[in-house]
């Protein structure tokens, strides 16, 4: 029996992810239509296309600032101002290690497919926004547009790490940027720690995500049972699963409280979406807090 050739099976592998692409841009585009954005208003006058007020000319305003309608319709002269308005930079970070490959029903998606989705959905809501987006770790620099967005969805369905858990990447972080890094946050916390903390340094402030399976949130197990990491590195057997629960939900519990307290240490903010809940509910707390953020 032959093999099949390395290229040949690139080649498919290739042509998998690429009919995951449109299918992935499609269901984010879907999901950001469900929420309407508004562009930053700083609500000051400024760079914008936004009507604010009409005030009266000043010693040293330009002839073509002045609003020649307006003031024809009284006998002083008047500029028309617009809102200040500045386009905000937010670059993304989305897990893509073995954890996040875990589903515990077949009528669930992957973590990595939720958070892909969320990512990018974000995404189109923020360009159509008017702000500019990337990837950390200097693999996508921020820019707007569709281009952006088709680019961006497709280094989200290519990238998959050997790794058990995710490290998060804080590379390439301009300075005073937004930032949503999106993960099941369930590997190494030092990690996460040096990512927040060297982020805050640089006076970057964001959005902490954390993606769950409802079994991990629920621990069902019952009686003999293995448990191995999806990477094949880790494994435990047990004849009592059920022992292991209390024990198990006091961890998670802890975790999430760990990540709490670093987000409220580092002026980040927290939330955890289970894959079985509505994915527009975590995308209108993403719009949200990244909205608040920018005022």
């Amino acid at each position: 029996m032959s093999q099949a050739a390395p290229s040949d099976d690139l080649r498919a592998r290739s042509e998998a992810e690429a009919a995951r692409l449109p299918a992935l841009l499609a269901r984010a585009d879907r999901l950001a239509g469900a929420v309407l954005l508004g562009q930053h208003g700083r609500r000051r006058a400024g760079l914008g296309d936004d009507f604010w007020q009409y005030r009266p000319a000043q010693e040293g305003d330009a002839r073509r600032m002045i609003d020649w309608r307006r003031s024809a319709r009284s006998d002083a002269q008047f500029v028309r101002e617009r809102e200040w308005q500045i386009a905000q930079t937010v670059m993304l970070w989305v897990d893509g290690a073995a954890s996040m490959r875990f589903s515990s029903d077949k009528n669930l998606p992957e973590k990595a497919d939720r958070a892909q989705l969320l990512a990018l959905a974000a995404a189109i809501v923020l360009d159509r926004g008017g702000e500019r987006v990337g990837l950390t770790g200097h693999a996508m620099p921020p820019r707007r547009g569709e281009a952006q967005i088709a680019r961006l969805a497709g280094v989200l369905t290519s990238a998959e790490d050997a790794a058990d858990y995710g490290v998060p990447d804080a590379r390439g972080l301009p300075v005073r940027a937004r930032a949503l890094f999106i993960s099941d946050f369930l590997g190494d916390f030092d990690a996460v720690r040096a990512a927040l903390t060297g982020a805050a340094d640089r006076g970057v402030r964001g959005l902490l995500l954390q993606v769950l399976d409802p079994a991990e949130e629920a621990f069902p197990y019952r009686g003999r049972a293995i448990f191995e990491s999806i990477g094949g590195t880790l494994a435990h057997e047990t004849l009592k699963a059920d022992d292991l629960r209390g024990r198990y939900l006091e961890r998670l519990a802890a975790r999430k409280d760990a990540l709490r307290t670093l987000c409220r240490a580092t002026g980040w903010e927290y939330a955890c979406h289970h894959t079985d809940a509505s994915p527009q509910v975590a995308l209108l707390w993403l719009y949200r807090s990244l909205g608040e953020g920018a005022r």
